[in-house]
């Protein structure tokens, strides 16, 4: 069987990316690795070059324990997960390339959300560099959600859905197309009342859980 390994930073995320992956890729061996301090030390001093060591470190324990690909679940450590690949023998996937390359055909307005600045900056930059492979136009416009982070931190779940979802509508009005730079973001938007939000809403989970697709095809 097939055996893949995903890399973590919020202890919650296994659960839901077991259930992605039985739902989008079948029957495989998943390995979930959780490391919250990689994302601790990003948000506090952006990517260190001692933390994207550590997520190589990371990849290359999952494909020494016997894993086809590593997909890092972060979008915050993205970058660190692209540095990796020349290290490690195996695929190393980000969880939000292929929302990003979507995104880049949908419009050249590009609204992108975070709770995170830690998260903004590595979405933009990949936003802007999938952009530019295709020549496509891209005028980014971006939101942080002031206050949903520490809503969230607090245990404060209503109050930070209040937050997302104020921005949400805000931007919707702005752009041709809304990146959720979080997946934590994504049940805040589905529950919002129909014709609320008149763009497409991409997030990175679902569609960075296919990307494993190719390694049990046929």
């Amino acid at each position: 069987m097939t055996r893949v390994c995903l890399l973590h930073t919020v202890p919650g995320l296994p659960a839901v990316f077991a259930d992605l992956l039985r739902a989008e890729v079948g029957a495989v061996d998943a390995l979930h690795l959780v490391d919250e301090t990689l994302l601790r030390d990003t948000v506090a001093h952006g990517m260190l070059p001692v933390t994207a060591a550590r997520v190589a470190d990371y990849a290359r324990f999952a494909a020494a324990s016997g894993a086809d690909a590593v997909l890092v679940t972060c979008s915050s450590i993205g970058e660190a997960a692209e540095r990796a690949r020349a290290e490690v023998p195996v695929p190393v996937y980000r969880v939000d390339d292929p929302m990003a390359g979507h995104a880049v055909t949908v419009g050249a307005r590009v609204g992108v959300l975070a709770t995170l600045t830690a998260t903004l900056g590595p979405t933009r930059e990949l936003l802007r560099r999938r952009a530019a492979e295709r020549g496509a136009p891209c005028e980014i416009r971006e939101s942080v959600c002031p206050g949903a982070f520490e809503a969230l931190r607090a245990g404060e779940t209503d109050r930070h859905d209040d937050i997302v979802a104020t921005e949400v509508r805000r931007l919707a009005g702005e752009v041709d197309v809304l990146v959720l730079a979080q997946a934590s973001m994504a049940r805040v938007v589905d529950a919002l009342p129909a014709g609320q939000v008149p763009v497409p809403v991409l997030t990175s989970p679902r569609s960075g859980v296919r990307q494993l697709r190719s390694l049990v095809a046929g």
